[in-house]
């Protein structure tokens, strides 16, 4: 089976092309060398793919005939990362949500500019 299929019916990625995409810029490894989204899997075979800034690694164990529910895709994809790259991948998410949820985006109203000035002294 074709690796970007692979990674789609096992549900790494959310379509097909995304799979393709991310083995066309090397963000996809087999067996530790980068790979074409075309190259044929095996089982037993480890797979690390790239979600920044870790290397989640994966071994094939056997192939779906289609895409398959989250509940089964133990049954043919074994995660392998270590537990400390997964608890750094948490705190990277979880910096990333505080990060977000405290920049509200766009230009500040008139009542937050004037805040600002009395929190700043400007006048």
């Amino acid at each position: 089976m074709r690796i970007d299929k692979f990674l789609w019916h096992v549900r790494i990625f959310k379509t097909r092309s995304l799979a393709t995409k991310h083995c066309e810029k090397g963000k996809v490894k087999l067996n530790g060398s980068i790979c074409k989204p075309s190259r044929n899997l095996s089982t037993g075979d480890a797979i690390e793919v790239h979600f920044p800034p870790i290397w989640k690694t994966f071994e094939v164990i056997d192939f779906p005939k289609n895409r398959v529910g989250a509940k089964l895709v133990s049954q043919y994809l074994n995660n392998t990362t270590p537990e400390e790259v997964l608890e750094e991948y948490r705190i990277y998410l979880k910096q990333s949500r505080e990060n977000f949820q405290f920049w509200q985006g766009g230009r500040p109203t008139k009542k937050n500019r004037r805040d600002l000035d009395e929190l700043m002294d400007w006048e």
